[in-house]
């Protein structure tokens, strides 16, 4: 590395690295995919890969299920994301066609949803590159680091320790420390690791500034969205006090009145855990093209970690304090599960 002169920030053996190296210097037409509902970290080191992979001479293209919020559609080279539920067939074609496939972001082909018969149904060979625990996608590396703040921090590791930094360009670390931000709440949680800092060092010093990224990001709401989570937060959460939890609804009409776009309630579900004291918060969200289908996402703080409760109810996973799930019912039927998790817990949360 340029300014780092020791490995701290490496990942990989010898012999990971060469594997790494040999497939990309091998492939000619490489895909990168992350997972359905693409947040920051997703499509931040998503891009910041494809940047990385262009300094090497090397093209490569993004593909992933749908599309992600509006808020993140400034990032570089985000219109050359294909997404599956838009165009299919060249989504189909590219990844029939490559001859590397990169997996970013996610443990279970699941989690790609529509897309994951594609993938599944692809011969190229993959590699696995994510923070979740318990990786389960075929592959031939897999780098699995849980404890990570984001997949974007392991992107960044990955870079430096394949050729330094000098092949980071700025737009690449652009992308890198939109998705650390975001996965880690603007660095307020998961975010303790002094590699952390080192790494935000190392992006600094490619002319990015933080702080138009972070407005770019949190301030770019509607007017309509503001009264949405207004409106959430006022009229529609529930607390169980006694248990320092809470959970709240979000339908369809709701949606449709305050004019809803993807990424206006993004965050609200860890504002409850502003309140003193408070462990739990679940969001239960319709969604607006599938019935009986409710969106999950909880967060959790203060000692107490939802993603057990997540893929006990919730038919979901994630981090130990930040999980999604899935429901298939009514949301009045979501919101009766969203009790009985609360009341299973009962003595972890009361504690």
């Amino acid at each position: 590395m340029d300014n780092i002169q020791d490995n701290t920030l490496f990942l990989l053996t010898d012999e990971e690295l060469s594997i790494l190296k040999d497939s990309i210097s091998s492939a000619n037409r490489i895909v990168i995919t992350a997972h359905k509902s693409p947040d920051g970290d997703a499509v931040g080191s998503t891009l910041a890969w494809k940047h990385y992979l262009a300094a090497l001479g090397k093209d490569a293209v993004v593909v992933l299920p749908d599309a992600a919020p509006d808020f993140l559609h400034w990032l570089p080279q985000y219109n050359t994301i294909i997404t599956y539920d838009k165009h299919a067939e060249d989504v189909k074609k590219v990844v029939n066609d490559a001859d590397l496939l990169f997996c970013l972001d996610y443990n279970e082909l699941s989690r790609t949803e529509e897309m994951q018969p594609v993938i599944e149904g692809s011969k190229t060979k993959r590699i696995v590159v994510d923070h979740h625990v318990g990786p389960k996608i075929p592959s031939i590396l897999t780098v699995s680091r849980p404890a990570a703040s984001s997949t974007s921090e392991l992107v960044f590791r990955l870079m430096s320790q394949l050729t330094g930094t000098q092949d980071i360009s700025h737009d690449a670390a652009v992308c890198v420390y939109c998705g650390m931000m975001t996965d880690t709440g603007g660095f307020t949680f998961n975010s303790t690791n002094p590699d952390i800092y080192l790494i935000i060092s190392e992006l600094l010093r490619k002319n990015i500034d933080k702080d138009v990224i972070y407005n770019k990001v949190f301030h770019n709401y509607s007017a309509n969205a503001l009264r949405f989570r207004a409106h959430i937060i006022q009229d529609k959460l529930r607390l169980v006090e006694t248990l320092h939890a809470s959970y709240y609804t979000v339908t369809k009409s709701e949606m449709k009145e305050y004019h809803f776009i993807k990424g206006d309630l993004e965050g609200v579900v860890n504002i409850p855990l502003m309140l003193k004291g408070h462990k739990l918060s679940i969001s239960l969200r319709e969604d607006r093209d599938r019935p009986n289908f409710i969106l999950v996402s909880l967060r959790s703080s203060c000692g107490f970690h939802c993603r057990k409760m997540a893929e006990e109810f919730f038919n979901g996973g994630g981090h130990e304090d930040a999980a999604g799930g899935k429901l298939y019912c009514s949301i009045e039927e979501a919101e009766k599960t969203a009790l009985r998790a609360i009341l299973a817990y009962k003595s972890q949360l009361e504690a």
